[in-house]
C-alpha cells in the first residue's frame, strides 16, 4: 500500500502522492478524516480543511506536534475530491511547495499506516513547540492590538 499512488487525471491534481496524514488518533483503514475539528496549532480555530503531505516525515512531524497522548501515527490517505497547496506553508514560507503540503475540504480515506518514518528527537520537538508558541503569541498580540 505504501507505493500506491493516485492517478493525476482523477482530480487534475498537482501531485500524484502517495499522501500522508500525521496524528495521534488511533484510526482504522477505511475511516475518513474530515475537517471541522480544532487546530493542533491554534486550538481556538476550527479547521475548514484537512491537511496532508506527500512526505511521510512531514506527516510524522505533524503527528509529533499533534494534541493528545496517543502514539504518533502516520496514515496513508486517499483523496475523495480535489485539493490545493497549503497556503499557510507554500505562500508564506516555502514558495513552490517543496514540503509538498496540501489541504482539502473533502474527506481523506485512510488506506494504510506507515511505521518507518524518521522521528524527530525530543530536542527538535521542543524547538518546534517553542516556535509554535511564539507564533501563537504573535498572532494573539496582533488580535489584541
Amino acid at each position: 500500500m505504501e507505493n500506491e499512488t493516485i492517478e493525476s487525471n482523477v482530480f487534475d491534481v498537482p501531485d500524484n502522492g502517495p499522501f500522508y496524514h500525521g496524528t495521534r488518533a488511533n484510526l482504522q483503514v477505511g475511516e475518513l478524516l474530515t475537517p471541522g475539528f480544532n487546530s493542533n496549532y491554534h486550538p481556538e480555530v476550527v479547521m475548514n480543511h484537512i491537511y496532508f503531505t506527500a512526505l511521510p516525515n512531514g506527516a510524522g512531524l505533524a503527528a509529533a506536534l499533534a494534541k493528545g497522548d496517543g502514539h504518533e501515527r502516520v496514515y496513508i490517505v486517499e483523496l475523495t475530491d480535489s485539493f490545493e497547496n497549503d497556503p499557510n506553508v507554500t505562500d508564506k514560507k516555502f514558495p513552490g511547495n517543496p514540503t509538498r503540503s496540501y489541504r482539502s475540504q473533502a474527506p481523506l480515506k485512510i488506506v494504510g499506516e506507515v511505521t518507518d518514518w524518521v522521528r524527530i528527537t525530543p530536542e527538535e520537538l521542543q524547538v518546534w513547540r517553542e516556535k509554535l508558541a511564539k507564533l501563537r503569541a504573535d498572532s494573539n498580540a496582533k488580535i489584541i492590538n
